[in-house]
């Protein structure tokens, strides 16, 4: 098995979420990925969620398949290190606030003088232009400006964020897409872009068509809850031992399956049964239905009963049920990997699987500045001129 981006060469020169989690899914595919740090205040990332003995563990995951450096971007040491990274590479991936590269000389015409073919991704909350283009962004404003808060939560509850970098995760993706659709123009071309990804315009993409609902009908989507204004049954039971499961029915055939399941099955021949959207307006009811049987039942009892009517249905699963169930196992998402400081842990692998090619982690995050002098080498910089650098403050 190869790795389908085995010689690609992309600088992460971005910090929290988005961008490195972007150059993450590069690194997955077998992207070379070099993070680069500053040498005293290393990417926030290292510092979230949980920890063990130390060690951060979600930069274990973020950081995966990254060789790290630390360069002073301000110094003149450090300009002259980064720019022979971006000579270097195919991608450089960045999320500063708009203006500060080209307040560094690092910018577009200057990091691709030597190498025409550089695409430089550029993620910040708010784009590039545009009267917000230099407010701090994070993911959090995006899920509030992009409509997901609003339309998230229960009806008579406030609007509701989510629990995780939801905005940020999906700006990583469109940002790792821009990123190969600009390569595929580069290879017809020649010549790199910049791909300018605002963190508030993917979570929008992702929400259907509630801007042209607006712009035809002068209505919003009103917050729900677990239900759907566009079928029933849509939501969330409570089983019988405390567990929870999910239904959902959008086609009608499901639907009918459903309500037999439970026992109404004369509420398949009300009128209104016909359509999703006519089903949502007697949410109530079917509801009361399904959800009173499901709390009579177990939700192994509930998950085997609706297998067996081929009815739709999933467990509401914590961590625990994830690692051990069959089907993610049979997919491999959960790669156990040997990391070099807490030994072997467990965390979600790539996204897809190719038939030809392999995807895979070949380790876990690496410390602060554990590669810089590596890197550095391979860029030319003799052990003296690293030294140098070195005690200029300009690396670590």
């Amino acid at each position: 098995m190869t790795t389908p981006l085995t010689g690609l060469r992309v600088v992460d020169a971005s910090t929290l979420f988005a961008g490195p989690m972007a150059a993450m899914h590069l690194g997955d595919m077998g992207a070379e990925v070099i993070k680069v740090e500053h040498p005293t205040r290393p990417d926030p990332a290292r510092g979230h969620g949980p920890s063990k003995d130390g060690q951060n563990l979600w930069w274990k995951t973020l950081g995966r398949n990254k060789r790290t450096v630390a360069i002073d971007l301000h110094t003149d040491g450090g300009r002259e290190a980064f720019l022979r990274l971006a000579h270097s590479a195919d991608v450089v991936i960045e999320n500063f606030r708009p203006g500060t590269l080209e307040r560094w000389g690092l910018d577009y015409e200057t990091l691709s003088s030597e190498n025409p073919g550089l695409v430089l991704a550029r993620v910040t909350g708010f784009g590039q232009i545009g009267p917000y283009r230099s407010r701090p962004g994070f993911g959090t404003l995006a899920e509030a400006m992009s409509g997901f808060a609003a339309s998230t939560g229960e009806p008579d509850g406030p609007p509701t964020l989510p629990p995780f970098g939801l905005a940020d995760g999906i700006a990583s993706l469109a940002t790792a897409y821009a990123v190969m659709v600009a390569l595929h123009s580069r290879a017809a071309s020649g010549v790199g872009q910049v791909v300018d990804v605002a963190i508030i315009e993917p979570i929008l993409a992702m929400l259907g068509p509630q801007i042209t609902r607006w712009d035809q009908l002068q209505t919003a989507q009103p917050r729900t809850g677990n239900r759907s204004m566009n079928n029933s049954p849509r939501n969330a039971y409570r089983t019988s031992e405390g567990s929870w499961v999910a239904v959902s029915a959008s086609a009608l055939s499901i639907a009918q399956r459903v309500v037999t399941l439970v026992g109404r099955p004369e509420l398949a021949d009300e009128p209104w049964f016909a359509t999703g959207a006519t089903r949502a307006e007697h949410a109530d009811e079917i509801d009361e239905a399904v959800g009173s049987w499901i709390a009579r039942h177990t939700r192994d009892e509930v998950v085997a009963a609706f297998e067996e009517a081929q009815a739709a249905v999933a467990p509401v699963y914590e961590p625990a049920d994830i690692v051990a169930d069959p089907q993610f196992n049979a997919l491999g998402t959960i790669h156990r990997i040997h990391d070099v400081d807490l030994g072997e842990m467990a965390m979600q692998g790539p996204l897809f699987r190719l038939s030809r090619d392999d995807a895979s982690i070949a380790f876990t995050g690496r410390g602060h500045a554990a590669d810089t002098d590596e890197v550095l080498a391979e860029l030319g910089f003799a052990e003296a001129d690293i030294a140098r650098l070195r005690e200029e403050g300009a690396v670590a």
